[in-house]
């Protein structure tokens, strides 16, 4: 009980990351699926289904990786996310600290396994 309870907070912090720049989406969702993976069969296959969130959690789950598609986007919102932050703080050494950030998330991303393509009508949801 205790950890579905964790996995819907998770999810809705991860949800409020979404919109919410300084709040990470990703982390919360991944520890919203190891919660569920372990406490409710239920929500951990609604999670894995989800419209927006299934494909690429099932691929992390299952293979450790992205398909090339999901790279590419994740580069975009990384590359985007960051050049607005970056243009909107005044301070130069935070700017420099964000570059470094942006810099690691990308080498991270492209460092991943890159899982083969499929079901792309899903991929374009």
């Amino acid at each position: 009980m205790l950890l579905v309870a964790a996995g819907g907070f998770c999810l809705f912090l991860g949800t409020l990351g979404i919109v919410l720049p300084l709040l990470p989406t990703t982390p919360f969702v991944l520890l919203a699926l190891w919660c569920f993976s372990r406490s409710s069969a239920r929500f951990h296959a609604w999670l894995v289904n989800h419209r927006y969130f299934g494909q690429v959690l099932s691929d992390w789950e299952q293979h450790k990786g992205l398909t090339a598609v999901h790279k590419r986007r994740a580069y975009v919102v990384v590359v985007v996310s960051f050049s607005f932050s970056i243009y909107m703080v005044p301070v130069l050494w935070v700017k420099l600290l964000m570059v470094g950030m942006g810099s690691a998330v990308i080498w991270h991303i492209y460092h991943m396994n890159t899982v083969p393509a499929h079901d792309l009508s899903r991929d374009n949801a």
